[in-house]
């Protein structure tokens, strides 16, 4: 009997096992095929790729795999959510498209400066294959991108939105050209979609929204600052939206940009600031600096080469130029752990590339100074009209951060660099004038190329208490009137508008044209007047586009090849290159009342009435009684010792 039973148990065992096992095999086929369908939904037009891939290839797969992964898990999760947590399987079939495909790119380029600074640029570029943008296409799920931002632009139908926060003024003349420009204060232009219909309305909102997200004072913009370019700004992105109605522009000239500003920028990164290049972005050490620039750039482009379809393209830059004498170093050698007091030790997981760019060019031989580590990889590229050569670090190779595990790239000065070759576009800005009643502006355009002339197109808005005379416009190169070819003037209209001018140059080779205007200075309302008005009013940066011509021909057809900041601005002709300048913000005094007569009106004033009105009130309302003298001392004891006594007081 007992042997009966053993067997039955034994078979009832057996049986248990061969179930869980046929559960636990089915489950992993299920588990290889939802891998195989989400592998051939994410790239169906990819070829499979051959057994003779490198390891590097094969772990950036893995990566992307894995990143890939937890975007659907985040994607099934929310929908789940919305959906109340019903399992349907209606409701997963619904919810089985794959996500959007996000890449992330970042990198920091560093040059060193013929005045001894240094140069370093930061771009992170994220771009999201869809466009909802278009009509009835909505997106729920972001991986990559920023869903704040990707909200705001589906909402008020944003084309293209540039904005920018610059501490401090970029010296061309000392520091060469940047990579991207930027005015000091806070700048936004923004293309809106063709349909639109209240442009103001959208424009409004959409800075008080920016304002929120960056921790600025965008919403101090309105109309009386805001202007409509014309020609100054085209879209830098797809489409052909030339219209200029869908275009708004304006400038903040004395936004004052702080820690509140970096940090929501930093959030916007895929990675935060805990890995990649973001880790070295320490605010004591950025802020410490002589110029410092943070923007956001987004625009539709190309999904590929073949631009089967669009895609949005995120690009956040970060420049900062590192003083001698602000840093407290006193001597020439630079690495990152001085400049930033951190190192690197990995990359972004999510970026697909990660690269730190050294100018080499004036250092061919070694002979300026010594990079180490040493790297044996050249790039390159044309970059504003002139080849440069630059020394890459790829941060996704291990072996790039050594037995350290730590990239602490080392820069030892040898000897005293060379002359710094002047940009062929410069310009400057003055007011010019005598008393608090009229002025005049005057700004000087320099062509330094020895024998090419070129067009410029020059904007400038003024606000409307600077009330110009246009008929005073004059233009001279040379000591000869030189006459605009195209000419855009919007009169201002009080406490509504600013003035909006622009105008297409012709600059003769080497030469230096002054474009001057008289204005009229307005005597505002004692309301309008900010906190401190004997600092003055600022006007903004006068804005310079203008093809250069190059001497190197540019190779547009290797840009897949040129690092990020050789591709922001893209131009057709190989013979030239666009640059945009902006010129110092101008400090204009106003006239002004004493605001102190208020103050000593209100003090005599609460003086007469305290002496005068106080004291007349005080006799009309108060009561007089008379009191009995009080009696003698031998009065008051008889009294006592009769009421002892129980006799009626005298």
């Amino acid at each position: 009997m007992a042997a009966l039973r053993l067997g039955w148990a034994a078979v009832f065992i057996w049986i248990f096992v061969s179930l869980i096992l046929t559960c636990k095999c089915d489950s992993v086929e299920k588990s290889n095929e939802s891998v195989r369908d989400e592998e051939v939904a994410r790239s169906p037009d990819e070829p499979e790729h051959a057994e003779e891939s490198s390891n590097d290839e094969v772990q950036a797969e893995k990566q992307q795999w894995h990143t890939t992964d937890f975007g659907m898990n985040e994607a099934l999760e929310d929908s789940k959510a919305h959906s109340g947590g019903n399992d349907s399987p209606g409701d997963s079939r619904a919810f089985k498209a794959p996500p959007a495909k996000d890449h992330f790119q970042e990198e920091l380029v560093i040059r060193p400066l013929h005045s001894g600074d240094i140069y370093a640029s930061f771009q992170f570029r994220t771009q999201l294959d869809t466009d909802f943008v278009q009509e009835g296409k909505k997106v729920s799920h972001y991986r990559l991108f920023p869903k704040s931002l990707g909200q705001v632009l589906s909402k008020f139908s944003v084309r293209e939105l540039h904005i920018s926060f610059t501490q401090g003024y970029w010296r061309t003349m000392q520091w060469g050209q940047p990579f991207i420009p930027a005015p000091p204060g806070a700048e936004l232009w923004v293309w809106f979609h063709n349909t639109v219909q209240n442009v103001d309305e959208n424009w409004k909102e959409l800075t008080n929204v920016l304002s929120g997200i960056f921790c600025a004072s965008l919403n101090f913009i309105d109309s009386t600052n805001t202007v409509e370019p014309s020609a100054s700004f085209k879209p830098l992105g797809l489409g052909n939206v030339t219209d200029h109605r869908f275009l708004r522009y304006a400038t903040l000239p004395r936004e004052i940009v702080c820690t509140e500003n970096l940090t929501p920028w930093k959030k916007l990164l895929p990675c935060g600031s805990k890995a990649g290049l973001a880790v070295l972005m320490k605010s004591e050490k950025l802020f410490h600096s002589s110029f410092h620039s943070q923007a956001v750039h987004i625009r539709p482009i190309c999904k590929d080469w073949q631009c089967s379809g669009t895609a949005w393209e995120l690009r956040q830059t970060l420049s900062v130029v590192f003083d001698l004498y602000t840093s407290g170093q006193g001597k020439k050698d630079w690495s990152l752990f001085k400049m930033f007091s951190r190192t690197l030790t990995e990359a972004c997981p999510l970026a697909s590339s990660s690269k730190l760019y050294v100018d080499v060019t004036d250092n061919p031989e070694g002979e300026l100074f010594d990079l180490s580590p040493a790297t044996p990889v050249l790039n390159t590229t044309v970059v504003l009209g002139d080849r440069r050569t630059y020394a890459v670090y790829d941060l996704t190779k291990t072996e790039t951060f050594g037995q350290l595990r730590s990239l602490n790239l080392l820069m030892r000065w040898k000897g005293e660099g060379g002359d710094m070759l002047r940009p062929l576009l410069h310009a400057e800005r003055y007011v010019a004038g005598f008393g608090l009643q009229t002025g005049e502006i005057h700004t000087l355009i320099y062509n330094n190329h020895p024998y090419r002339a070129f067009p410029v197109l020059l904007l400038e808005s003024v606000p409307w208490y600077l009330r110009l005379y246009i008929h005073t416009l004059t233009i001279t190169s040379k000591s000869r009137e030189n006459k605009p070819s195209y000419i855009h003037y919007q009169p201002s209209k009080d406490r509504l508008r600013p003035h909006l001018l622009e105008m297409l140059v012709q600059l003769p080779p080497h030469s230096v044209t002054e474009v001057t205007v008289q204005f009229e200075r307005a005597l505002l309302k004692w309301t309008e007047y900010t906190p401190d008005p004997n600092h003055g009013f600022y006007v903004g940066s006068s804005v310079i586009s203008a093809l250069v011509p190059s001497v190197v021909a540019m190779d547009v057809n290797s840009s897949q090849e040129q690092p990020l900041f050789s591709s922001f601005f893209h131009t057709k002709e190989e013979s030239s290159y666009f640059v945009r300048l902006y010129t110092e913000p101008l400090l204009v005094n106003l006239p002004t009342p004493d605001f102190s007569m208020p103050y000593n009106v209100i003090c005599l004033t609460c003086t007469v009435v305290a002496v005068a009105y106080g004291s007349f009130y005080n006799l009309l309302t108060r009561t007089f009684q008379v009191e009995e003298p009080s009696p003698p001392l031998a009065k008051r004891l008889a009294n006592i010792i009769r009421r002892i006594r129980g006799v009626p007081p005298l």
